[in-house]
């Protein structure tokens, strides 16, 4: 499995109609929202906003008002037949006063998404451990550089510290012999 490490763009051009390809790497489903709250936001009156994600086994398209499977599932398929994951691709449209018909549709939509995958910098997935810590502020230091190779999701400041972090095995041992509160959200989370 991959994703990207950054994000990455792609413009064509076909019969008039711009497509802007957009790839990003995500988490979760806020990172959905946001970064399509962004995009309407940089790219303002196009046509359609289309997109497919891929998070795990969730994986959802949309053809935001083309016509049914033209635009969505042709994303999402490119997006499977390149073994990726923990991904959005959006594919802005502006439409150039030509209509494409169907299989036009699908033949642009398929090639914006092909050729901004070919042009990003892939990274390969590795599998991992979702946990929660608890630990006092008094360890955060030690805690921080155990964790500077991780990723961390979410932080949290209160009577204690509170992480949202995936770790590998090794990095989970030493955080049990911390004895620290651990809570294990799932064993099997790719990063």
């Amino acid at each position: 499995m991959f994703t990207i490490k950054n994000k990455n763009e792609n413009i064509e051009i076909i019969k008039n109609s711009k497509f802007i390809s957009l790839i990003y790497n995500i988490n979760t489903k806020d990172d959905i929202e946001k970064h399509l709250k962004q995009a309407k936001k940089q790219y303002p009156k196009a046509t359609h906003y289309c997109y497919a994600y891929i998070i795990d086994e969730d994986k959802k398209s949309s053809d935001d008002k083309e016509p049914s499977g033209t635009a969505g599932y042709p994303i999402l398929h490119v997006l499977e037949e390149n073994n990726l994951n923990h991904i959005l691709c959006i594919v802005i449209r502006y439409f150039g006063g030509i209509k494409l018909g169907a299989g036009g549709l699908v033949r642009a939509y398929t090639k914006a998404t092909s050729n901004n995958i070919k042009n990003a910098n892939l990274k390969e997935l590795k599998t991992g451990i979702l946990i929660e810590i608890n630990f006092p502020y008094e360890i955060s230091k030690d805690i921080d550089y155990l964790l500077k190779d991780n990723i961390i999701l979410e932080k949290e400041y209160i009577d204690t510290i509170k992480y949202k972090t995936i770790v590998n095995n090794k990095t989970l041992n030493i955080l049990n012999e911390k004895n620290i509160e651990i809570k294990i959200l799932n064993e099997n989370t790719y990063y």
